[in-house]
Formats: structure tokens, sequence, C-alpha cells
């Protein structure tokens, strides 16, 4: 990092930094006690805060990794400052621990975006910088920074594993993997996702290797063409069930080898990846979450993925290919009309926006649903085609942890994208500055309006005198 950068990311961090903790104190003000799951939370880090570490909430469905590193973080701290009673695990303590997550994840961001990135000697610092910071500014994932919450935890643990399998530190991705899965069980795939790293790099290596002795330059690891794609999954088999191509794989990522085995042995025992509530938790094959994933970062990410350049590419797409997209067409109405779930949650719950779009969009008409194929599909192909600089096998590995991580998924949960966004956005070419100037004023307008309607905005139900607010 040259000293103007390191000047310039510094600047960017403490003023991102300070503007949270300008919105961490209006929050605090205008609620002081819990709300929503932070009811669950916040009693459950009170009672390992008092040492009564076999006290456990059966509402929790997540493992006690955001509790354990609260009780480490402030119990020493507490020591060290001198703070007694109740202000030591107080709701504001807590919620300071996001906060301090929030900037480790800045900080990841960044370093994340200067090695995926390193080889474009074209992108600027300043470009790194404003990259990162739109990133940490994502409204789904900047918004819980100042709730205790497990997501800016989750995410922390997650990038910082992903970081360091790029580093080839697989021992330490392997450990921070683990502290992950503490946080939420999903990020389990992301460990997945880490050894998928290692190996799509050597598929990479074995492919070009290949094409090289057959001298056959029509084909490319870049490609994603049909009949591409079958030589690319015969390749793929062979290469997979050759002991000594397993063995070298083996030999690469056994520490995330040995975590996925514990996950298998913790579902084992627990009978079922969710811990305490069960009831409204259940996994199903419920497929259209990849529509509504790549309707959300189609949403998010409209500077990459909506241009004019994109829309003539895709419709040149459409006539060049018009059986394989009525096929794409034809399955996408199966998908949906067989595996819609609606979750009891999405239609109770009136202070998600989920039940908002939800019941303006989706409810207004039974045949809605299939009326935004067309959309889909544009979203899922203008999707695929910001991630052609990366390997084919990339690509399929990164899509089977997505499909891994949403279509089990009941309830339409925003929070759940936040992770799949995350590692998207980041293996994505760089935008002109323009355009990423556009993106993170975006971010802040969305996140203005999101906690103007959270500070502001509230409301009581019928049967409850306490005051409800709009979040994500």
């Amino acid at each position: 990092m040259e000293r103007a950068e390191a000047y310039g990311f510094s600047g960017a961090m403490s003023g991102a930094f300070l503007l949270s903790c300008l919105l961490f104190a209006a929050v605090s003000r205008r609620q002081r006690g819990p709300y929503m799951d932070e009811v669950f939370h916040v009693p459950q880090a009170q009672a390992y805060c008092h040492g009564r570490f076999l006290q456990w909430d059966p509402m929790i469905t997540t493992l006690p990794g955001l509790y354990l590193l609260s009780v480490g973080v402030l119990k020493p701290a507490a020591w060290l400052l001198g703070w007694t009673g109740s202000v030591v695990c107080s709701v504001g303590m807590l919620r300071f621990i996001n906060l301090l997550f929030s900037a480790g994840n800045f900080y990841l961001l960044y370093l994340l975006l200067f090695k995926i990135h390193q080889k474009n000697k074209a992108v600027s610092g300043f470009q790194r910088i404003l990259s990162a910071l739109t990133l940490a500014m994502f409204p789904t994932l900047y918004f819980f920074t100042f709730l205790y919450y497990t997501d800016p935890g989750s995410v922390f643990f997650t990038l910082f594993s992903y970081l360091m399998c790029l580093y080839g530190n697989h021992k330490t991705s392997a450990l921070l993997g683990f502290c992950g899965f503490m946080f939420r069980q999903t990020n389990i795939v992301w460990t997945v996702f880490c050894a998928g790293n290692v190996v799509a790099e050597k598929l990479n290596e074995a492919w070009k290797i290949e094409l090289q002795k057959k001298r056959d330059e029509k084909i490319s690891s870049r490609k994603g063409s049909f009949s591409d794609l079958t030589r690319i999954l015969q390749f793929l088999v062979e290469y997979l069930t050759s002991p000594k191509n397993l063995v070298t794989l083996t030999a690469l990522t056994w520490p995330y080898i040995i975590l996925v085995s514990l996950f298998f042995v913790f579902i084992f025992i627990n009978g079922g990846i969710v811990v305490g509530d069960r009831s409204s938790h259940e996994a199903c094959l419920h497929f259209p979450q990849l529509f509504y994933f790549l309707s959300f970062t189609g949403f998010f990410s409209f500077p990459h993925l909506l241009t004019p350049t994109k829309i003539r590419k895709f419709l040149l797409s459409l006539q060049k290919h018009p059986v394989q997209y009525s096929l794409i067409t034809v399955m996408s109405l199966f998908l949906i009309w067989k595996f819609t779930y609606v979750h009891k949650y999405l239609l109770a719950d009136n202070r998600h926006y989920t039940f908002y779009v939800w019941r303006k969009v989706f409810q207004r008409h039974e045949l809605v649903k299939y009326l935004l194929v067309p959309f889909y599909i544009f979203a899922g192909w203008s999707f695929a085609d910001t991630l052609k600089s990366k390997s084919i096998f990339w690509i399929l590995m990164y899509f089977v942890c997505l499909l891994a991580v949403t279509v089990p998924q009941k309830l339409l949960e925003f929070r759940y994208f936040i992770l799949p966004f995350l590692i998207y956005r980041l293996n994505i070419p760089f935008l002109s500055l323009y355009r990423q100037l556009l993106e993170l004023t975006f971010y802040i307008l969305v996140n203005a309006v999101t906690f103007y309607l959270f500070l502001n905005r509230t409301f009581k139900w019928e049967n409850s005198d306490e005051v409800q607010r709009f979040m994500w």
C-alpha cells in the first residue's frame, strides 16, 4: 500500500467509523431496550456475562459464538477500565461489539479487494478505497451494525477466513471458518467455498494443460457456452475420479475437510442444523430463493448489472440461443409453480421490508410470480456475465455454494443474502469511477431512508403497547 493510499484509507475508515458512532448514539437513544431478535440475544449474552454458561434460551437457533466473544471482549475491558454493575454487559455495550465488527469488516473488504484484483494494474488506490467503503455501507449489513445481531460477526469471520484462504494460510482459514460457524451454522458453506477456491485453482491449471495438449484454442476455461460446458464437465469427472488427483487435493484442503467432518458430526449429534426452536426453521427445496437473490443482487448492484451495453448483449444472446432460453424459461416456471413456499413470518410480521415486498408485489395476483420470470432470467444472465473474468470452475463452485446457502431456506429474509452478495461483489471487475460513485450514493440514500424509518416512523400493534419499528 502506497503512502497516499494508506492515508486515504485511514481517512475513509476513520470517517466511516465516526459516522457509525453518531448513528449508534442515535439508535441507542431512540431504542434503549432490546428490539426484535435482541430480546433473545441480549439476555443470553447477559447470562454468559454472569457466568451462567449452562443457561440457554430455546428460541435461539444459532450457536453461542456471539455471546462467547462478547463476554471475552467486555469482561477484560471492564476489568481494565474499572467498569462495574450492569453497564458491563448492557444493551449498549453489547451492541458496541458489532460496531467494532463493522470497522473490522471495512478493513477486510479493502484487503480482499486488494488481493483479488492485485493483477489489475488499471485499478487505482482510490477506487479500491471507494469500493471498500461502498461495501462496508452495504445497507442490509450496515443496518445490523447498530443492533445486537449475529450478522456483523458472521460476516467478519467469514471474510477473514476467505482472506486467509487467498493467501494460502489454510489452517488459519479453517480456524476462522469454525468461528464463523459458531456465529451461524450455514457459514459452513463458505468453508466449503474456501476449499473450493483451492480445488478450482488446481482444476484450472490442469484444464489449461489439457487444452495445450490438444491444441484446441476454441475451448477456454473462461467461456460458458453449453457445448464447452459439456466438455468441461467431462474433464471435471475424469480429474476428480483420479486417485492421484484426489490425494493431491486432500493434502491441500485437509483443514477444511476436518472442519466439514466436524460439522456432520454436529448434525448427527444435534439431529439437525438448527439448535433451539426448529419449528420455524424447517429446511426445504425453495428454489425460487435463487430468483429472489438474483433480484436482490440486481437491485443493489444495478450500476454493474443494468447498463445499456448489457441489455443489448442480452437481447443479442436471446436471438442467438432461443431454444436454450426457452428451456430455462420453462424450467423457471416449473420451479416457481412447484417449489414456492410462503413462511408464516413473511405474512405476519409487518416490521420487515420483506412483508411489504411480498404483499405489494407477489400477492397482487397469482400470476405475478410467473410474470417476473423474464426479469429473473435477465438478472441471472447479467449476474453470470459480470463473473466471466473468473474461471468456469470458480463459477461452478460459487454457484453450488450459492444454491446450498439459499435454496434450503423457507423464509424470505434479506439477511441470508448478505454473504453470497459480498462474495459476488468482491469478485467482479471494477467499474468506472462514475458508476462507483453512483453505487455509493445509492447505498447512502437507502441507508438514510432505512434509518429515518427505523428512528422516526414508529407504530404500535393493536394488542401491544410496545413501539414497533421498520427494519430489514
